[in-house]
C-alpha cells in the first residue's frame, strides 16, 4: 500500500523540532514561523507539554465517554478563565471541521431551522456541511453540495442584512480572520452586525476560530474583538500544540441532552493532557500578551519594506501581500534562508502563523531573511 497523494510537499524530511526550530534529517535547521498551519502554540517539544502527555501516557491513554474523565473538566475550567467564558459549556472532538460540523447541527438543533450563512472566501473544513459552508469549489464533492447555504462577501452589511430578510436562517459562521483566504479580518462592526441580526432573527452566530483562535490574534478567541460574543466558537489547531483535538464553546442558553452529539475519541487523556498543558504555558507566561507584542512589531517592521503591497491580520496571525505570486519567494525563503512560512488561497498573499512564545530574535532573524530575499 502506499499514501494517497493529495499533498504537494517540499522535499524536506522533519525528524526534531524545539521551540520555534525544526532540523531535517540532514541536520540542517529551520526557522519554524508557520507553526504546521497556526498548530504549534507553545513551540516544538515544550518542556511542560511533553512532560504532561509523557506522564499521562504512562497512566492511561484512552477510555471512551462512558466514564469519568477528570481532565475534561479541568480543561474546561481552564478555557474557561483563559476565554472569559466561565458560563460556557465544553464538548470536544477531534479536528476544527468536526467542531464546525457539531456546531452547524447544534444551530439547527437549537432553532429548528436550516439555512446557514457562510462568507466568501470562507473555509471552515473538508467535511459534509463544514466543506458546504466552504468558498471553495475544488473541495466540495457533488454530496457536498446544497442549497442550506448562502454565502455573501465579508463585511457587507448590506448583503448580510438581505440574506436575513429573504431566508429562515439557522446560524451564521464566520472566522474572526480568514486564514486560507489570505488572511482577510472580518471588521468589527460586521460581527457587531451579526450578533444584532442573530438576535433579532433567532439564529445562531458561530464564531470559527479554529485557526483564529487559542490566544493567536492577542485575545483568546479573535471575534471578541468586536466586544460581543458569539453563540458557539469552535477551536482545533493551537489547542493541543499538534496533539489532534477539537472543541467547541457553547452558551448557557443551549440545553444539552444524550444523544445529541457525540465523539469517541474526543476529549480522551492524552487529549486533554496535550491542551491543558497548552492553556497553563498560556497563563503562566502571559503568552496572549506576547501575540499581540510581537505580532504589532512584526507587522510594523513588514510596513516599511516598500516591496511589499499590504499587511494584514492581529496578533501572531499575520498576511503579507505582494504584487506577485509568492511561490518563488516561499521558495527562496526556505531553501536559501531556511525559513518557513505559509501559503494561502491567494497566491500573492504569504502567512506567518508562528509559536504565541516567540520572541523579538526569531522575528528579527525571520525579517533580516526576507528583507535579504527581497533585495537579492
Amino acid at each position: 500500500m502506499k499514501m494517497f497523494d493529495v499533498y504537494p510537499v517540499w522535499d524536506i524530511n522533519i525528524v526534531k523540532g524545539e521551540g520555534s526550530y525544526v532540523w531535517d534529517d540532514k541536520g540542517t535547521k529551520y526557522l519554524d514561523m508557520y507553526g504546521g498551519h497556526a498548530v504549534i502554540s507553545i513551540g516544538h517539544t515544550n518542556p511542560h507539554y511533553v512532560d504532561m502527555v509523557t506522564k499521562q501516557l504512562n497512566k492511561i491513554g484512552f477510555y471512551s465517554n462512558s466514564v469519568i474523565i477528570e481532565q475534561q473538566k479541568e480543561l474546561s475550567e481552564k478555557l474557561g478563565k483563559l476565554s472569559g467564558k466561565e458560563d460556557y459549556q465544553l464538548f470536544m472532538c477531534n479536528s476544527g471541521a468536526e467542531a464546525n460540523e457539531n456546531a452547524i447541527k447544534l444551530a439547527s438543533f437549537h432553532n429548528g431551522k436550516k439555512k446557514v450563512i457562510a462568507m466568501k472566501g470562507s473555509f471552515h473544513g473538508r467535511t459534509s456541511m463544514a466543506a458546504a459552508a466552504t468558498d471553495n469549489p475544488n473541495i466540495a464533492a457533488p454530496v457536498n453540495k446544497t442549497d442550506n447555504v448562502i454565502f455573501v462577501p465579508l463585511n457587507d452589511e448590506a448583503a448580510l442584512e438581505k440574506a436575513f430578510a429573504e431566508n429562515e436562517i439557522s446560524s451564521v459562521i464566520i472566522e474572526g480572520i480568514q486564514g486560507v483566504g489570505g488572511i482577510r479580518v472580518a471588521s468589527k462592526e460586521f460581527l457587531r452586525k451579526i450578533r444584532e441580526l442573530c438576535d433579532k432573527y433567532d439564529a445562531v452566530y458561530i464564531a470559527d476560530s479554529v485557526q483564529c483562535g487559542c490566544g493567536r490574534t492577542g485575545t483568546y478567541y479573535s471575534h471578541d474583538w468586536a466586544g460581543v460574543s458569539a453563540d458557539i466558537y469552535t477551536m482545533a489547531k493551537g489547542l493541543a500544540n499538534g496533539f489532534p483535538i477539537g472543541a467547541i464553546a457553547i452558551s448557557p442558553k443551549f440545553m444539552p441532552k444524550y444523544g445529541m452529539l457525540g465523539t469517541t475519541f474526543g476529549g480522551n487523556h492524552l487529549a486533554c493532557a496535550g491542551a491543558i498543558a497548552v492553556a497553563d504555558e498560556i497563563m503562566e507566561h502571559n503568552l496572549i500578551e506576547n501575540a499581540r507584542v510581537m505580532g504589532d512589531y512584526l507587522m510594523g517592521e513588514l510596513r516599511k519594506m516598500p516591496q511589499i503591497k499590504e499587511v494584514r491580520g492581529r496578533g501572531l496571525m499575520i498576511g503579507v501581500e505582494m504584487p506577485y505570486d509568492t511561490a518563488d519567494l516561499r521558495k527562496k525563503l526556505l531553501f536559501d534562508e531556511k525559513v518557513f512560512v505559509g501559503s494561502s488561497g491567494n497566491k500573492n498573499v504569504f502567512r506567518l502563523l508562528p509559536a504565541l512564545n516567540i520572541t523579538k530574535e526569531h522575528a528579527d532573524q525571520f525579517l533580516t531573511s526576507l528583507r535579504k530575499v527581497l533585495t537579492a
